[in-house]
């Protein structure tokens, strides 16, 4: 059986977690404040940390949105010059 890790004990979100990483702890979060059986204060916590979280992967996936866009461009761009 899983032991229940008390709120103080968990990962933070912090700027080293990986995408991957940040939406599976929102995902355990979500889980957790969905069950009902947290304080209200261990649901404050909580909640704060989801918002962070949920903010690093909104940034991370902006960033890959951006990089996209660059590289595409830049295939057109070059698609272009070659067919010119």
């Amino acid at each position: 059986m899983k032991k229940k890790q008390s709120v103080g004990e968990e990962t933070t979100a912090g700027q080293s977690m990986t995408f991957e990483q940040a939406l599976e702890r929102l995902e355990h979060i979500v889980q957790r404040l969905e069950a009902g059986e947290e304080s209200l204060e261990d649901s404050l916590r909580l909640y704060e940390e989801a918002v962070t979280l949920w903010r690093l992967c909104e940034k991370r996936l902006h960033a890959a949105q951006e990089r996209i866009k660059v590289l595409t461009d830049q295939e057109d761009d070059e698609a272009a010059t070659e067919s010119a």
